[in-house]
């Protein structure tokens, strides 16, 4: 039988009847020509050629499929079957769309930051060369970027020693500003070597990529690449965009060329707009030169593995040149004890096939517990879908039996009610689907800031549609064969009798239908003890005292490295902006601010106090700072005019250090030094001031020890100066009024501005993402729970009305009638509650390090989680409780 036949049968099927009524037409003629009459004529010709309706059904079972025959069957009789329960088949589809499509996102999501390859060639023979085993205390100096694995020292000492790979190229991010003078217009950069496009086998779509030759120590401004986003946004696609001068922190750079579609770079989760080459970072960078620094910690490097070298090979071979890698890299500076730890440091290689990312270890383990908890809303979605499915099941009871009666086997049956699961869960996934497009995308922004741009490439692949598939056919299996099984299961003559639905209520007081509610109660109470969790976690965040104000705090960012200034005549310029935006308007206060408080910045220096060496975090900040971020000053005096780079250096503490260095008495007029890097101490400080305590790098951190320095007695030339300013009035009128202050001091000056309050919710979008999707998984579990459980209990009412109407019959008024039902409704949520507090208690274990200033057994959360479920499941067991209150004895007595 071939093919073409199967999906022609109708077709085939109607010559076949033609060719027959032709046949049976001609002996008919050919009958009644030999003297018979019409009706004898017919009735021989049929009998000659025998049944034409068996024939024609045997020559139809030659061109089926036994199987598929059957499933097609059972398909349309299951599209029938849910076209008749319009609610029932909407309920179902939304309850599995909404779970597939929450898993499914957040797995794209995984997919994209972990799994997915680099869209280059050969992806995994790919292998990031960086320090193994190193924290960042063994690295001292200065760092940059997101990936500040090495110097650019020792990124020429790797390339010229390594033996392993074909090919190897280094890297780093920046923001490059595009503006010509004024306010800035920040686009995300890279430095690359000039290797780096041949490393990864990126072709270009228009022009030429790098080569070793653009790449050369002191090239100057060689030129730039640029990505196809931003050659689409800024060139319209124009082919004459390659030749043009792009002004690239003011200096005019000729575009070679532009990458392909695909290609992002290698740092999952940030894109580019503009590459240029290592060598051009003097040029471009003039305050930092960090090509001529061996502290300046800020390049990152990946190889490509030689053919038939595997990663273990490479990390031996490094291990080899390490040595002398860390030997010829020596920062001139450092003291001995610093030579020492820095020549320990090795070198070694990691797979780097699905690309480097600064962003997998703040979102890889909540993205891996957010799909556990969609997991949860999935499992609960199929336990209700489960008990709605065993409700249409023991409808059908009688119906099954007569089947079951007259031969019909209980393999078909159950591939005929597992038809109706095929559809539904077809349906859903591909909703679901939809579903996840669209929320995968929104994650994507809900975890982007303007500050920090996050591009990931969430298009479905083979993985994310395998995860889909599996989805389909486990919640297929899950919701479905249980209902089918159970009730094919079923005796013929026991459901066949009238008193058998009695039976059946009695038999299933304890069964699957109360486990599969009890299930849901035990896992709802889980998401919503674990969404009260993260919310109160983010609550503590948001609402705890960092020990500075967030509100009405302006951040000015200024960029003055092309004009070239002295450190003096900086400095003077740095003071007479501060003084013109303290004049402007509105503004309250201003000052000027080295490292931005819970910024992720850091800055420490190894001190000299009273005998012991600690290190203490610094920062370097202008008078006024203080009462700008509203950090209540406790003793002493704040910086002022008379603080100038020839006076006594002086210093001002917070608590955290008065505690941990001085014993908790006031240390005003106490001094100490700052080690030199070759153990020289410098001049002494003298502590003039006393302030709270305030969060330095993150909110999460307990309170450390600072020590601020005065910004007035910098010898260096603070180019790039951050302004804080506090006002009343925020918005575009007072970033105009700040903009027209500035550009009246130094109008060369490249700004930006962003408010330092937004500045730490964006820290605080890990958090936010928990709480918010947590919340929702939570929500949509009550809600599967409550509409479960009062779907138990409407059915119990319904099996149960012969019984209630005899024990209203024999007396029970209404409020006994309604206890018995609320009775059966609270056994079930006391199972179901105590089930998920033992759950809660071991699940939260695993998101405890995600938590803040609440623990993961927190009592107020378990409580007001099993009030929660508890009152709705008493509301949603309510109705169906009243309802049976108001039967009519008569009437449900004379049901069967």
């Amino acid at each position: 039988m071939s093919w073409k036949r199967f999906f022609r049968r109708s077709e085939w099927d109607e010559e076949r009847k033609r060719e027959i009524d032709a046949y049976l037409e001609f002996e008919t003629t050919e009958n009644v020509a030999r003297g018979m009459t019409e009706e004898e004529a017919r009735y021989a010709a049929r009998r000659k050629f025998g049944n034409p309706t068996l024939i024609r059904e045997e020559i139809y079972r030659m061109n089926s499929i036994g199987f598929l025959e059957g499933l097609w069957q059972d398909l349309r009789y299951g599209m029938r079957g849910l076209r008749l329960s319009p609610g029932f088949t909407a309920v179902a589809i939304v309850s599995l769309a909404l779970g597939i499509g929450a898993n499914t996102a957040i797995f794209q999501l995984f997919d994209a930051v972990r799994l997915k390859l680099l869209p280059v060639k050969d992806p995994a023979q790919l292998v990031e060369v960086s320090l193994t085993k190193v924290s960042r205390h063994h690295q001292n100096g200065h760092f940059s970027g997101r990936r500040s694995n090495l110097t650019y020292a020792q990124w020429e000492q790797i390339r010229s020693r390594q033996q392993v790979f074909s090919g190897v190229a280094a890297w780093s991010n920046t923001q490059f500003n595009l503006a010509p003078a004024g306010e800035a217009r920040n686009v995300e950069g890279l430095f690359v070597s000039g290797d780096f496009f041949k490393v990864l086998g990126v072709a270009p779509e228009l022009g030429r990529t790098f080569t070793a030759t653009d790449d050369q120590f002191g090239c100057g401004s060689p030129g730039a690449i640029i990505s196809y986003a931003f050659w689409q946004r800024e060139f319209g696609g124009s082919p004459s965009a390659v030749g043009r001068k792009l002004t690239v922190n003011g200096y005019p750079l000729e575009i070679m060329g532009i990458t392909p579609a695909g290609f992002f770079g290698v740092d999952v989760g940030h894109g580019f707009d503009v590459a240029v080459p290592i060598c051009s970072e003097p040029l471009l960078m003039p305050d930092r030169k960090a090509v001529n620094k061996r502290r300046d910690w800020w390049l990152a490097a990946i190889g490509r593995l030689k053919p038939g070298v595997g990663i273990k090979q490479a990390n031996a071979q490094l291990d080899i040149i390490s040595r002398a890698v860390f030997q010829a890299t020596v920062p001139a500076v450092y003291n001995p004890a610093d030579v020492k730890v820095y020549l320990n440091l090795k070198l070694g290689a990691s797979p780097a096939g699905s690309g480097v990312s600064s962003i997998r270890g703040t979102y890889e383990t909540p993205l891996i517990l957010l799909l556990s908890i969609a997991g949860l809303v999935l499992l609960i979605a199929c336990a209700n879908l489960a008990n709605l499915m065993l409700a249409r099941a023991s409808s059908r009871e009688r119906e099954i039996a007569v089947r079951l009666a007259l031969g019909a086997s209980r393999g078909r049956l159950v591939v005929q009610m597992l038809a109706e699961s095929v559809l539904l869960a077809l349906s859903g996934t591909a909703v679901g689907i939809a579903l996840a497009q669209v929320l995968s995308r929104f994650l994507v922004l809900f975890i982007s800031s303007t500050g920090n741009p996050i591009f990931l490439d969430v298009s479905p692949d083979w993985r994310v549609l395998g995860f889909t598939a599996a989805l389909a056919v486990i919640t297929c299996l899950l919701f479905g064969l249980i209902p089918a099984l159970r009730a094919t299961h079923v005796a013929p003559n026991t459901a066949m009798k009238a008193a058998g639905r009695g039976l059946s209520a009695s038999r299933e007081r304890f069964g699957l239908r109360r486990f599969l509610v009890v299930s849901q109660v035990g896992l709802s109470l889980v998401l919503l003890a674990g969404a009260l969790l993260f919310v109160r976690s983010l609550t503590n965040l948001l609402t705890m005292n960092a020990g500075f104000r967030q509100d009405g705090i302006v951040i000015a960012n200024l960029d003055m490295t092309k004009l070239g200034f002295s450190a003096e005549r900086q400095r003077v310029t740095n003071e007479d902006l501060l003084k013109r935006l303290r004049r402007v308007p509105g503004v309250d206060s201003a000052a000027i601010v080295r490292k931005a408080p819970v910024s992720g910045n850091t800055w420490n220096e190894r001190v000299l106090w009273e005998g012991h060496k600690p290190i203490v975090d610094f920062n370097r900040v202008s008078d006024g700072y203080f009462q700008t971020l509203g950090i209540a000053r406790l003793a002493g005096r704040d910086f002022d005019g008379n603080d100038t780079p020839g006076s006594p250096k002086v210093a001002i503490v917070n608590e955290a250090f008065a505690r941990e260095y001085a014993g908790g008495t006031n240390p005003i007029g106490k001094r100490f030094q700052i080690e030199g890097n070759r153990g020289e101490a410098e001049p002494f400080y003298e502590i003039i001031g006393l302030v709270q305590d305030t969060k330095y790098e993150s909110l999460r951190e307990e309170f450390v020890p600072i020590i601020y320095e005065a910004e007035s007695q910098s010898t260096e030339a603070n180019q790039e100066p951050s302004f804080f300013i506090r006002s009343g009035f925020t918005g575009p009128g007072l970033v105009s009024s700040l903009k027209s202050a500035i550009s009246g001091v130094e109008p060369g000056a490249a700004m930006s501005f962003e408010s330092f309050k937004k500045n730490i919710q964006n820290a605080l979008l890990p958090e936010r993402l928990m709480a918010t999707l947590s919340g929702f998984f939570g929500g949509l579990a009550l809600v599967l729970a409550t509409v479960g459980l009062y779907g138990v209990m409407a059915y119990m009412v319904t099996r149960r009305r012969n019984e209630i109407g005899i024990r209203m019959a024999l007396g029970a008024d209404k409020k006994s009638v309604v206890s018995m039902v609320l009775r059966e409704a609270a056994e079930l949520l006391v199972i179901g509650v105590g089930a998920g507090i033992v759950l809660t208690l071991i699940a939260a274990r695993s998101a405890s390090s995600l938590l803040f200033g609440v623990p993961s057994w927190d009592p107020v959360s378990l409580v007001i989680a099993a009030g929660g479920l508890a009152f709705a499941g008493l509301i949603a067991s309510g109705l169906p409780a009243i309802r049976a209150s108001r039967l009519d004895p008569m009437v449900a007595l004379r049901e069967e």
